[in-house]
């Protein structure tokens, strides 16, 4: 019996944001002093980042709840910043899981689970519930929330998938990821805030797991093993806490360092001791925390441009959008064919703690029926 990822489906909200833009409006913010326009527009001008996407809404047509009628921004409570969130991203979750469901050769009413994650939003019954509800996924479908495991639970949601297929043959999983980190945006002097406000956007995307016999005639990922690390430091500089006016995240200049530092031995303990990288995988998911995260990742395993390619592709098109860009990135992969058959992929992502989430897929062309 094989697990297998047969397909992702991704949604993004109709805003979007050039990284210019979002820079200026920020840098106009009363209070900014000249120190602290410097610093907004230093991390946006160096965040690799061309466009992303936002609830929140595009120059001109921005929400309500977060700007006046002057243009400058408001510091609505963390209840009106999550009322935003439990009306927008349903939407998302439903319309990535709608496009992986279709692709992947089921159905909704042949669903058997759902995991949904997500870390900027929270209410009952959930978006796990939703997709139930309204996609036609049967009632009696298990379901699962992996909550405020931040930008790495795309990986723990997909393991989780795995064990349900391989514990219950002929299971078909959904796994759905949606975050809307723009409604936690605020103007601040803080630098590590300002970092926040330059990386991170909106997005969901989806992915159906199974262990029933495939029936897409697409390319596929065959799951290997799932690995996770905790660095020796870190725990103090990437949190992400509740306050009172939203989710208040710390992700500071030392991430990188310690990412850089310390990923080696993360990628032997997914590899094994002594394994060559550049010999053992063809292509590389690595989670976008910034740019200089994947190019600490990039020097510290030696690899060549091409390696983190989508990873970067994706960072500069839609930003940090949490749990769901590495999702975002095996897509590319998934459709990417200059990959052959057989060809081994490495992911990796990044999470509070630090903690460091790895998985080994090999990308197969067509094995479903018809194929």
């Amino acid at each position: 019996m094989t697990t297998r990822l047969l397909s992702i489906g991704t949604a993004v909200p109709s805003a979007r944001l050039a990284q210019t833009e979002t820079r200026d409006f920020l840098a106009s913010q009363p209070g900014v002093d000249r120190l602290t326009a410097r610093l907004i527009g230093a991390a946006f001008d160096q965040s690799a980042i061309d466009t992303r996407y936002s609830v929140v809404g595009a120059a001109g047509a921005r929400s309500a709840v977060f700007v006046d009628e002057r243009d400058r921004l408001r510091a609505p409570t963390t209840g009106e910043r999550n009322a935003v969130y439990r009306a927008e991203a349903p939407p998302l979750f439903a319309a990535a899981a709608r496009e992986a469901i279709a692709g992947s050769g089921f159905t909704a009413a042949e669903i058997t689970h759902v995991v949904t994650a997500s870390c900027t939003g929270f209410f009952a019954p959930g978006p796990d519930f939703l997709l139930v509800r309204e996609l036609g996924i049967p009632p009696t479908a298990e379901r699962y929330h992996l909550g405020f495991m931040g930008c790495a639970a795309a990986f723990p949601a997909l393991r989780t998938a795995t064990r349900m297929s391989e514990a219950r043959p002929g299971a078909v999983v959904l796994v759905v990821c949606a975050e809307l980190c723009s409604i936690h945006i605020r103007s601040s002097r803080d630098p590590e805030q300002i970092v926040a406000s330059a990386v991170f956007g909106d997005g969901a995307a989806a992915a159906v797991v199974a262990s029933a016999e495939p029936r897409t005639t697409g390319p596929v990922l065959e799951f290997g093993e799932f690995t996770t690390a905790v660095t020796a430091e870190g725990e103090e500089d990437m949190d992400w806490t509740i306050g009172d006016s939203g989710f208040e995240m710390r992700l500071t200049a030392r991430v990188p360092r310690i990412i850089g530092r310390e990923i080696a031995d993360a990628v032997g303990g997914m590899l094994g001791e002594g394994a060559d990288p550049l010999a053992e995988i063809d292509d590389w998911a690595v989670h976008p925390g910034g740019r200089s995260v994947l190019d600490r990742v990039q020097a510290a395993l030696g690899l060549p441009d091409a390696a983190l390619a989508h990873s970067r592709a994706v960072l500069r098109d839609y930003g940090n959008m949490s749990s769901a860009t590495i999702l975002f990135i095996l897509r590319r992969i998934l459709h990417d064919d200059s990959l052959g058959d057989g060809a081994r992929v490495a992911g990796i992502c990044f999470g509070p703690g630090l903690t460091v989430e790895t998985a080994l897929f090999t990308r197969r062309d067509a094995v479903g029926a018809g194929a």
